[in-house]
């Protein structure tokens, strides 16, 4: 039984964390990814940009890279919760049964 409980927490905390990225994730990475593309951008080929390939392209990419930090970082942190929330629900379970143990001894 031993990580069993952390385990499922994990997958718990995992999924609860995909939602949460579909739900609060998406639009602020790409938004902050965005912001930093067309600061790139903006550095590389002077403001305003203009409607070239490489200077959207640059956008595009660094949009990706902010929706990907942010998907890492959000499942990331909600896994790693639900794994702590195992582990303590497996810390109480043999301390009630080390408690138990005790009282039959008695």
């Amino acid at each position: 039984m031993k990580s069993v409980s952390a385990k499922k927490g994990a997958y718990i905390g995992a999924g609860a964390g995909l939602v949460l990225f579909a739900v609060f994730g998406l639009l602020p990475g790409s938004l902050l990814g965005g912001a930093a593309g067309i600061k790139v951008a903006g550095m590389l080929f002077g403001l305003p940009l203009e409607p070239g390939i490489l200077s959207r392209a640059i956008v595009l990419i660094s949009m990706l890279v902010g929706v990907l930090v942010a998907g890492i970082v959000i499942v990331t942190a909600t896994s790693t919760i639900g794994w702590l929330a195992g582990r303590m629900m497996e810390g109480a379970a043999e301390k009630g049964a080390g408690k138990a143990e005790q009282g039959l001894k008695s």
